[in-house]
């Protein structure tokens, strides 16, 4: 990752930072330090596929379990299993998505679904592995392993490892646990995701950027890529050898009505040194440069405006902003990295450090 003679200086902060790092770093999910407002950010949970999936309060779930049939509750609520072929989805074979019947989350999609023979609807995946929630179920003298809806907690059925290619993973459901939206129908606002929106921030090495942007309440996703290139599907080793053109960027994904991306702007101002050129600390080349690709004329003009703010500014008054603002045009599309570097500081302990104030 680090320019050659600078590897071991990087593992050493890294090492130094880790338990730092381990300590501060908030779960998912979790509230941060601070007043009211920011822990009601904080405690909103998003999953990859752009849906809130906060826990419900148990006042909401007993709200929404008004409305179920005596039949639906005692699976749903009482964790119990409707009669085998006695289910309306076990022969639907129609396309569509397979929502929760208690709150809605989408959990399961036509598109994995097959006939598993045993008289329930089965999927060998999830709509979104973060909408289903596994735990050991032990009744009945066996172990299984249960599954619900990971917002509202409704009772779904269980998993089995004797499911098809490619996930060797049978989910098998109670029909009465959801409800089937067929393709090309309008969704219920329960089961469509966020109105989100979408930001790119060059700032030297991604791990470090991406990690920073990842834990800030509001931001729904972030990974790192490569932008502002002219070669198409980038490789990291090729945008090291400089040829490429490309900035480390990192996408972020987030919920407007939660953070702004004006206080992103601000963050990424904190999160590295605006006043390097083609750099940041050890890290040299023109794949470190700041830069700020906008995605519209409202980003653009936000964007331009908050950098001509901090050349103002006592900071940056003397030795400048080097910032880039680079609009849609320019800007070129985004490639997400190799695998291996997304989430990497969250796999590996340690950050990057962040500039003096």
């Amino acid at each position: 990752m680090k320019p050659a003679g600078m590897a071991l200086l990087f593992l050493a902060a890294a090492v130094i930072a880790g338990a730092l790092f381990a300590a501060a770093r908030q779960p998912e999910g979790k509230p941060a330090p601070g007043g009211g407002a920011e822990k009601e950010k904080a405690a909103v949970k998003y999953s990859k596929s752009g849906f809130d999936v906060t826990p419900l309060t148990q006042a909401k779930i007993d709200e929404l379990a008004k409305g179920l049939t005596k039949e639906e509750s005692d699976v749903i609520l009482a964790k119990g299993t409707e009669r085998a072929f006695c289910g309306n989805l076990v022969d639907n074979h129609k396309e569509g998505e397979y929502v929760c019947r208690l709150c809605g989350l989408p959990l399961f999609s036509s598109d994995a679904k097959f006939d598993s023979g045993t008289g329930w609807p089965s999927f060998f995946k999830p709509y979104d592995k973060a909408h289903v929630h596994e735990e050991s179920d032990r009744s009945y003298g066996m172990v299984r392993t249960e599954i619900t809806c990971a917002r509202c907690g409704a009772h779904l059925g269980h998993v089995f490892d004797d499911g098809p290619k490619p996930t060797g993973q049978r989910f098998c459901l109670n029909s009465v646990s959801l409800t089937f939206h067929e393709k090309g129908q309008a969704l219920p606002a329960a089961s469509t995701p966020i109105k989100s929106e979408t930001a790119y921030f060059a700032g030297g090495c991604f791990w470090g950027v991406e990690d920073r942007f990842a834990q800030l309440p509001g931001v729904m996703d972030a990974v790192s890529g490569y932008m502002g290139g002219k070669v198409r599907k980038p490789t990291y080793k090729q945008v090291c050898n400089g040829d490429t053109e490309h900035a480390e960027t990192v996408k972020v994904v987030f919920d407007p009505t939660r953070i702004t991306y004006r206080e992103l702007l601000e963050k990424f101002f904190k999160f590295h040194d605006a006043s390097q050129v083609n750099r940041q600390g050890p890290d040299y080349g023109t794949q470190y440069r700041s830069a700020v690709f906008a995605t519209d004329s409202k980003q653009l003009e936000a964007a331009k405006a908050f950098v001509d703010e901090q050349r103002q500014t006592p900071k940056f008054a003397a030795k400048g902003v080097a910032t880039q603002v680079v609009p849609i045009e320019q800007s070129g599309q985004f490639w997400e990295a190799e695998e291996y570097h997304q989430d990497y500081h969250m796999k590996h302990g340690g950050h990057c450090a962040l500039p003096e104030e």
